[in-house]
């Protein structure tokens, strides 16, 4: 029986080689119609026997393209039309998108093998692409995702690229990038004032400077990156002096997995991310024979790797063991995207700049993964990653479109539709104008691309964040404040699909609290409506504030203070002997006195405390200096712990350190090693922790804890507080999709103001 059978697809189906792949399924079955791309996704008509249209739309499901994503396939039988032949046909836009846009991702194996081999056309050509691989989130200006709506529409296909691009059978068929030597991009070579340097192969050139030592500035996938060879000391120490990046690891990328064998210890696990499509940087355990700079990551045990993911890489990897490749920025600035801005910018850090001629659109840094517990975790979500949306369970409220805008540092911003969260790439810290003017493109593309107009931004509870400004002084749409600890503990929901209630762990540096005070090492029971404090690490004096984060020393002076009063000057411990007694009187009687000291409950700055105090770090010169390396520094065999003390107070549990403290000043007297104190340290914290949701499960019944807030990249404390607490008998959620830290903080405000806005019903007063 002949019938014909409308399908609409959504989903990641648009520059991904869904309707060549529709159109070869429509010819393998006999079938006859049309694909089209539209504003929706993917629509098609398939007309035939009955049979062949059941095995036809079970392929579709099954076969999808290596891109591809169906989030939602619609059939409805129509009035056959006896047409002659399956074709696609032109895009076409519209009202209500919803059309899904893929990520950036590397070469396949298939450009790679063409790039390589002398007689192919494209023998060596930085820009080589097809539909299963190269740009498009960074690209794309609007959908359809067709030619016209990229940077690449400048670029006229010649004859044979256009010939390809009309080929149903050919692999480049509607590959949007499509490009040769003949019509497409091309690389250029200058010095360090901007000026042109002529040469027959810009690439060839830049290798040689590389390999003398220079710092070349190269134009990427979405954005700048700043190389050097990671072998040569030299270079890798004047990139550092040059950039103003005194210690933070810098990133590495290598030729293969099998050189990063030689030079880190990788999983499984870790080999699968590191060799995924997205291809992002891995944070993999050092050799101790790497062979690399010793500055490329100082004090340290791990590197940052990631494998090349453009043709321009591949070419560039070409006799390097690795290249240093951070991003083309100067410290605290957005990554650069144009040629211009990199020339203006970065001049005076490179030497060379190797750019091309394809414009763009929106910047998109290395995304950055480290595998805990045998799970990938994300600590930066951006290019690879964006914007595939976190699809939410059929099971929660319809939720309206909101837009949630993050916090200050690490910022991302949210949007919501339907069942679709999409999380943008990472933006950065707000602390600078060029970051702020990202922020706002941010949103108004997504905003654009996926025809979101939301019903009410949600923000951070603190009133002078950027971010919660940009809110307020939004017009006629409405503003929701969302406490940031609460925000992070419904990311974590979210991600498992999951309304509570759960015992939610919020252990992070900073975050403004409901009474007024900084909050970051607490426990709340929560859905994702509302939430209650049920207990916290006992509040501290944050002396100088934000200065406080920046000097550990005035943390560890406060924390010893408040376990020993002024004795703690008569401590027999390297700390104390080295501190000028004049400006250690003026941080405590700024803390006693309350002068720019707000208290604080942060787990991050009792991390802080805890590597000072041993005589790791005084000065963090980047965030989360001295807790990563407190983490680095232990002994992994070490199991005692310190004593410690939980004391609740009405219906709330304090989680004294006052014992913490003095056993491990205890433990310095006695010439302790610094691995084993750290290793006490947290196994001390790991066991508060594990008591106090005993005890909340004790009276409240709950079962669930989520994990959530940046110390849980402390990979020790996330492996070891997991397994005791499924040991217990709970079900431990943390972080997979997007990060602990405050980069994924913009999904749980979004579903905490959809929820409100909804009328879901809470259970907490918050």
């Amino acid at each position: 029986m002949i019938k014909r059978i409308k399908g609409t697809i959504q989903g990641i189906v648009q520059g991904v080689g869904f309707r060549p792949f529709i159109y070869q399924l429509a010819h393998r079955f006999g079938l006859t119609g049309y694909v089209i791309n539209t504003s929706q996704g993917v629509t098609l008509e398939v007309e035939g026997p009955e049979n062949h249209i059941a095995d036809f739309f079970e392929a579709v499901v099954e076969e999808s393209p290596p891109l591809a994503r169906i989030s939602a396939l619609d059939q409805q039988e129509i009035p056959p039309l006896k047409d002659n032949a399956f074709e696609i046909h032109e895009s076409k836009t519209g009202l209500g998108r919803s059309a899904l846009i893929s990520p950036d991702v590397s070469i396949c194996s298939d450009c790679l093998a063409e790039l390589r081999d002398p007689n192919d056309r494209r023998y060596r050509y930085p820009f080589i692409n097809c539909t299963n691989c190269g740009p498009r989130y960074t690209i794309i200006q609007d959908i359809p995702y067709d030619r016209p709506s990229t940077t690449m529409r400048v670029f006229k296909m010649c004859p044979a690229c256009s010939e390809e691009y009309e080929n149903p059978s050919n692999r480049r068929f509607h590959a949007q990038p499509n490009a040769c030597w003949e019509c497409g991009p091309r690389t250029a070579l200058h010095d360090q004032d901007g000026s042109l340097l002529p040469c027959a192969d810009p690439v060839v050139e830049a290798l040689r400077y590389l390999q003398d030592g220079a710092i070349l500035a190269v134009k990427g996938l979405g954005g700048f990156h700043l190389a050097v060879d990671a072998a040569n000391h030299k270079a890798v120490v004047l990139l550092r002096k040059r950039k103003h990046r005194e210690e933070k690891p810098l990133a590495i990328m290598v030729p293969d997995l099998e050189t990063a064998r030689d030079i880190a210890r990788i999983s499984p696990e870790e080999a699968a991310i590191l060799t995924s499509r997205q291809r992002p940087i891995v944070i993999l355990r050092k050799r101790r024979s790497h062979g690399l700079s010793s500055e490329v990551a100082p004090r340290n045990r791990y590197f940052g790797i990631m494998l090349p993911y453009t043709p321009l890489h591949y070419l560039l990897m070409d006799g390097f063991k690795a290249l240093v490749m951070t991003s083309g920025n100067m410290t605290e600035e957005p990554i650069n995207i144009t040629n211009s801005a990199a020339f203006r910018n970065l001049k005076g850090i490179a030497d060379y700049f190797l750019v091309h001629n394809r414009d763009i659109y929106l910047r998109s840094d290395d995304s950055i993964v480290r595998v805990i517990n045998r799970v990938p975790r994300q600590i930066r979500r951006s290019r690879g990653y964006v914007p595939t949306p976190i699809f939410l369970p059929e099971s929660f409220p319809k939720l309206p479109p909101v837009l949630a805008v993050g916090g200050e540092l690490k910022n991302t911003i949210c949007l919501t539709k339907e069942n679709r969260v999409f999380l943008s790439q990472h933006v950065g810290d707000m602390e600078n104008l060029e970051t702020y003017e990202f922020f706002k493109l941010t949103i108004s593309h997504l905003r654009r691309i996926l025809e979101i107009e939301p019903v009410v931004i949600a923000h951070d509870l603190h009133p002078d964040y950027l971010s919660s400004r940009f809110a307020r002084e939004q017009k006629n749409i409405a503003c929701m404040a969302v406490q940031h600890h609460h925000a992070h503990i419904v990311g974590c929901m979210a991600e498992y699909g999951i309304t509570g209630p759960v015992i939610g762990m919020a252990m992070d540096g900073t975050g403004l609290g409901t009474d007024g005070h900084i909050w970051g090492g607490d426990i709340i029971l929560a859905d994702p409506v509302s939430f209650q404090r049920k207990a916290h690490f006992d509040y501290i004096p944050l002396p100088g504030g934000d200065a406080a984060a920046r000097f550990p020393w005035r943390m560890a002076l406060v924390y010893l203070h408040k376990a020993y009063g002024d004795a703690l000057f008569d401590l027999d411990i390297p700390f104390v002997e080295h501190l000028d007694e004049t400006q250690a009187a003026i941080v405590i009687r700024m803390a006693q006195q309350g002068v720019n000291s707000p208290f604080t409950s942060s787990c991050g700055r009792l991390f802080d405390a805890i590597a000072s105090l041993i005589g790791l770090r005084d000065k963090n010169v980047y965030e989360g200096q001295a807790p990563i390396e407190l983490e680095m520094c232990q002994r992994r065999d070490e199991n005692g712990r310190y004593p410690y003390r939980i004391e609740k107070s009405e219906n709330h549990y304090h989680l004294l350190t006052a014992e913490l403290i003095r056993g491990i000043v205890g433990d310095m007297g006695k010439g302790t090693s610094r691995g084993i104190i750290s290793a006490r340290f947290h196994n001390t914290i790991t066991q508060m922790l594990r008591q106090t949701c005993l005890l909340l499960r004790d009276e409240t019944g709950i079962e669930q804890v989520a994990m959530s807030g940046g110390s849980f990249q402390n990979g020790t404390l996330l492996d070891n507080l997991t397994r005791m607490l499924e040991q217990d008998g709970f079900q431990v959620y943390s972080h997979r999709l997007v990060p602990s830290n405050d980069g994924g903080l913009a999904l749980g405000q979004a579903l905490c103001a959809g929820f409100r806005v909804s009328k879901w019903k809470g259970r907490y007063d918050s």
